[in-house]
C-alpha cells in the first residue's frame, strides 16, 4: 500500500487516511482481495454490462471485484494492466489483481483515474466513498456501508497522529 500510495500522489494526511479507510472498507480489513460471490442479484447485473466492458459471456464473474478496492469490469481490468504494465495480463489472468502488488497498485490505480484525491483534500468521506463504491441507500436512508467507512477513518487519522507524534 505504501508504494500504492507514493506512486499515485496518496501523499496527505488526509489522503492515505481516506485511501487506508476505503480500502479497509471494501477488503473486510484486508480480509477479502476477490469479491464475495453468492452470485447476489447485484452481481448478477455485472453480466452484459457494457459501461463495465462486460461484452463476453462470462465476464460478469471472470472480472468481479479485486484488489484492494475491489477492481470490477473488464474494461476497468484492461485500463489497470495498460497503465502499470503497458500490456493485457490482468484480462488474461484476472486473479492477478488479487495479489500483491497488484491488489495494492489496482487501488492506488483507480484512486488517481477517479481524482479522488480532491475529495479526500475536503475531507469529505461521503463523496470519498461515493467515488469508491457506496452502494445503494439503506431502508434508513444512509449509504449503505458509510457508518463502517467513517468509523474506519477515524481510526486512521488516529493511528496516524500516533505515528506522526513518534
Amino acid at each position: 500500500l505504501e508504494q500504492a500510495c507514493i506512486r499515485f500522489g496518496i501523499n496527505t494526511e488526509l489522503r492515505v487516511c481516506h485511501f487506508l479507510a476505503q480500502v479497509a472498507h471494501e477488503s473486510g480489513t484486508g480480509r477479502w482481495l476477490t469479491e464475495l460471490w453468492g452470485p447476489t442479484p447485484a452481481q448478477r447485473r455485472y453480466e452484459g454490462r457494457e459501461d463495465l466492458g462486460n461484452t463476453q459471456p462470462g465476464d460478469g464473474f471472470r472480472f468481479r471485484g479485486r484488489g484492494g478496492i475491489q477492481l470490477t469490469g473488464r474494461d476497468n481490468y484492461e485500463s489497470f494492466s495498460q497503465a502499470i504494465h503497458g500490456d493485457d495480463r490482468a484480462v488474461r489472468d484476472p486473479d492477478m489483481v488479487a495479489r500483491l502488488p497488484d491488489a495494492a497498485l489496482a487501488a492506488g490505480f483507480f484512486w488517481h483515474r477517479d481524482g479522488i484525491n480532491a475529495s479526500a483534500d475536503r475531507d469529505d468521506v461521503l463523496a470519498v466513498s461515493r467515488a469508491v463504491n457506496l452502494g445503494s441507500p439503506t431502508s434508513r436512508g444512509m449509504p449503505n456501508g458509510l457508518d463502517d467507512r467513517k468509523a474506519k477513518l477515524k481510526l486512521a487519522k488516529a493511528q496516524y497522529a500516533k505515528l506522526v507524534a513518534r
